[in-house]
């Protein structure tokens, strides 16, 4: 893979995320996992490129994301959508979906990666907080996404390096 500056990416953001999604990939006590995320972003603030991804507290990943330092965004191409429902629905606490996914780990600027990606984004966590209720400008948002008050931890990483094949 080719290390690029996150100001040398020529993707859509919108469509790589939303349309295309993505394997957020961390890694604790020996423990590697990837969850597929259709919702995040990149952009810059504090003066450095970051992306954000948001995970709900009963996600094992969420769990991994608070012992560990640095995750990835791994995008891969669409022969492997049955590979992202799998790690959208199945639980890294009762299987290794690295395996199960027949994934090759690496590790990036110290995060843990996916082999098989087209792109790569290795972060380093800054920030991490959960949205409250009394934080929603629009009720609706609130009522609509989280019927069971499983409000979202969001995670604002910089980004350390993008890596492209």
């Amino acid at each position: 893979m080719q290390k690029l500056s996150p100001y040398e990416l020529a993707q859509n953001p919108f469509a790589l995320i939303g349309k295309q999604w993505t394997l957020i990939t961390t890694k604790a006590a020996n423990k590697t996992n990837a969850m597929t995320a259709s919702w995040g972003g990149v952009g810059i603030l504090w003066n450095k490129p970051v992306a954000t991804v948001y995970i709900r507290p009963q996600r094992f990943t969420q769990e991994l994301m608070e012992k560990s330092e640095r995750f990835s965004l791994c995008f891969l191409d669409d022969t492997f959508r049955k590979e992202y429902s799998y790690c959208g629905s199945a639980s890294g606490r009762d299987q290794d979906k690295m395996a199960a996914c027949s994934f090759t780990e690496i590790s990036l600027d110290g995060a843990p990666a996916i082999g098989q990606s087209e792109l790569i984004l290795t972060c380093r966590k800054l920030y991490c907080q959960r949205f409250t209720p009394e934080s929603f400008l629009d009720p609706c948002v609130d009522t609509a996404n989280y019927p069971n008050h499983d409000y979202h931890y969001m995670y604002i990483g910089e980004i350390l390096g993008a890596y492209q094949k």
